[in-house]
């Protein structure tokens, strides 16, 4: 059920879509996982011929995970292979169980740079892509999808926007819509490529409250970053990525001076008196 303004609107019942989850399955997998920049790559010719290295680990459900790493070590990437738009050459994904293509649990968010804002659409619309999944692909949505389309994007505080094309929204403004898809498609597992980069903090911090909701109801998310001290403050545990898995722990843990020098290398000066670290800027311009 839904809720919009004091009104329940009930989700709309159609035939079941997607994979069956495996019951007691980690919400995300995975094992001894390596992906090759390339085939020229792959067979050597003095470069590094992986973007990802050896990945092992696991999610469970309602965790709130922050990625982080410097440019280029697979943050984008190990995100596609969770969401299934990116295959392994080496190894295995599971997402409940099972692979991810087929599932309609996992709602994915690229980067803004790499979405069309000019493409003709409006923003209920772009909502309504979430119920695809549940609906069926040739299947017109019911009074009942339409009901949760508009609760969904109340609840991320865009219900004035419906009607706006997305090419005319703010950057904050699309990344609430690209939530209220998530919402309406009743997504587990939300995967978030550096949602919060250009965001000024109050637009930073409503996004990060959306996401606190979500957490009460088991949603899982994992979410690219390269702000450590949003990383430390608000997330269960941080992957700290450079193509191998430098550490993934909680907070405290995983920014250790050493985990850091190991995934920041030349990026990463330690002030020895203070006991500090400091990224250099070059790090953080995006993936």
């Amino acid at each position: 059920m839904s809720k919009q303004g004091n009104e329940v609107m009930p989700i709309a019942q159609h035939a079941v879509h997607g994979v069956p989850h495996q019951p007691g399955a980690p919400t995300v997998e995975l094992d001894d996982v390596w992906v090759a920049y390339n085939d020229r790559l792959r067979f050597g010719d003095g470069g590094p011929g992986y973007a990802l290295e050896g990945l092992s680990f696991r999610v469970t459900r309602g965790e709130r995970i922050a990625v982080v790493g410097p440019n280029g070590a697979g943050k984008s990437t190990l995100l596609r292979l969770i969401a299934g738009t990116l295959r392994p050459d080496r190894g295995r994904v599971t997402v409940f169980g099972h692979g991810p293509d087929g599932h309609i649990c996992i709602a994915y968010v690229p980067q803004r740079s790499q979405v069309d804002w000019r493409f003709p659409v409006t923003v209920e619309d772009v909502v309504m892509m979430g119920r695809v999944g549940q609906i069926g692909l040739l299947r017109r949505p019911a009074r009942a999808d339409w009901g949760l389309v508009r609760a969904s994007l109340d609840r991320v505080g865009a219900a004035n926007l419906a009607h706006k094309g997305i090419g005319e929204l703010s950057g904050g403004q699309q990344q609430r819509v690209f939530l209220a898809r998530a919402l309406a498609q009743e997504a587990e597992l939300l995967l978030l490529d550096e949602p919060l980069n250009g965001l000024d903090l109050p637009t930073q911090n409503a996004i990060i409250d959306i996401l606190d909701d979500l957490r009460r109801e088991g949603v899982t998310v994992l979410l690219a970053t390269h702000d450590l001290d949003l990383a430390a403050e608000r997330f269960d545990r941080i992957m700290l990525l450079n193509r191998q898995l430098v550490a993934f722990e909680p907070p405290a843990e995983a920014l250790r001076a050493d985990n850091l020098l190991r995934a920041y290398g030349g990026h990463l000066h330690v002030i020895d008196a203070v006991g500090a670290v400091v990224l250099a800027d070059t790090c953080c311009e995006g993936e």
